[in-house]
């Protein structure tokens, strides 16, 4: 079957069987080639982080969180994207997590954007530290007046008794901070991934895919290499 979407063709290939080895598509809109990329990899986010934004991508910002435990144990999620810059890519979260327990332990992670619209994929693998506190008031001070009280009431990744309980603890809140400054808690903030290796994947015909990976070397410069699909 072939589909128009934001005036590119996918082509998508549906068994009557259904079969999951059998779902395909055929990437096939764009190229990414040495000359075109930029000789900075976060510079070269930008760009595409530009292109999808203007593409009108739902959650454009949703990326997947790769962390592991000290004994090499994986974990990833979903968590979004807050800020990027030459120094790194900013999330924000509960400290007291599973994420924030795996990150404590073992200071490293791995996100990866997938921009199906686009057929792209980023993948950024770096060392996480917090941000400063300062940085994290802030944002948490922008986010809507829900969000913060839904930050304070969620003992995130932690068992809970019930729906009921969490419901109530949140309408109690609610009402205890009404008319009244929310502070950030202090278990909650921000993470920034400082990246020491990036990699963008366009999706090519025949499965021959464009990868190109920028890895950081010991100068601070970055190497840029071509990989096999």
């Amino acid at each position: 079957m072939v589909y128009e979407i934001f005036g590119f063709i996918f082509t998508v290939y549906i068994m009557t069987n259904k079969s999951i080895a059998d779902i395909r598509i055929n990437y096939s809109q764009k190229q990414l080639l040495e000359e075109d990329a930029d000789r900075d990899p976060v510079q070269q986010f930008g760009k595409w982080w530009k292109e999808a934004v203007e593409s009108e991508i739902l959650e454009v910002n949703a990326m997947t969180l790769a962390t592991a435990s000290s004994d090499g144990i994986p974990a990833a999620r979903i968590v979004l994207l807050k800020d990027f810059s030459e120094k790194g890519f900013v999330f924000f979260t509960n400290y007291e997590s599973f994420k924030a327990q795996q990150l404590a332990d073992n200071p490293k992670a791995c996100l990866v954007f997938f921009w199906k619209e686009l057929e792209r994929q980023v993948r950024i693998t770096g060392l996480v530290q917090q941000v400063p506190a300062l940085e994290s008031d802030e944002y948490f001070h922008s986010r809507p007046e829900g969000s913060r009280i839904g930050a304070i009431t969620s003992p995130q990744s932690h068992v809970i008794e019930s729906r009921q309980w969490l419901d109530d603890l949140y309408k109690k809140n609610t009402l205890l901070f009404s008319g009244k400054k929310i502070e950030r808690p202090v278990y909650w903030g921000g993470y920034m991934v400082r990246p020491v290796v990036i990699e963008f994947w366009q999706g090519r015909p025949g499965r021959l895919h464009d990868r190109l990976q920028y890895t950081l070397q010991e100068n601070n410069v970055w190497k840029l290499e071509r990989l096999a699909p």
